[in-house]
């Protein structure tokens, strides 16, 4: 058995959700935040066999797009203040742990 953790962009949580559902994935969704953009996030926790970790991760991959966003930087200092640019990033996607799973219970 396997524990996946998928990390994806609250944009893209519910269809990221509802297609592992439809799935019979069973999913538990957390809210949280990213370091980088300290952005919303939603962290999903599925348990899965081993032979269906693959199809899980395909799910994931498909419903959760990369895209380009302008955000405004972290703060310089320019010529005795401090200013702020917009900088193009790369938001979106999922990032994904694959764990061993020793013991399962449902209690």
């Amino acid at each position: 058995m396997k524990l996946i953790l998928a990390i994806v962009s609250n944009d893209d949580s519910s269809s990221v959700s509802s297609a592992l559902t439809k799935a019979n994935f069973q999913v538990t969704r957390l809210a949280t935040t990213g370091g980088f953009l300290r952005a919303g996030n939603t962290t999903m926790i599925v348990g899965t066999d081993d032979d269906k970790v693959d199809q899980a991760i395909e799910i994931i991959g498909n419903e959760s797009k990369r895209r380009t966003e302008i955000v405004p930087s972290t703060a310089s200092y320019d010529i005795g203040r401090y200013a702020s640019f917009p900088v193009e990033v790369q938001v979106g996607g999922a990032t994904i742990f694959v764990l061993d799973v020793e013991k399962f219970l449902k209690l």
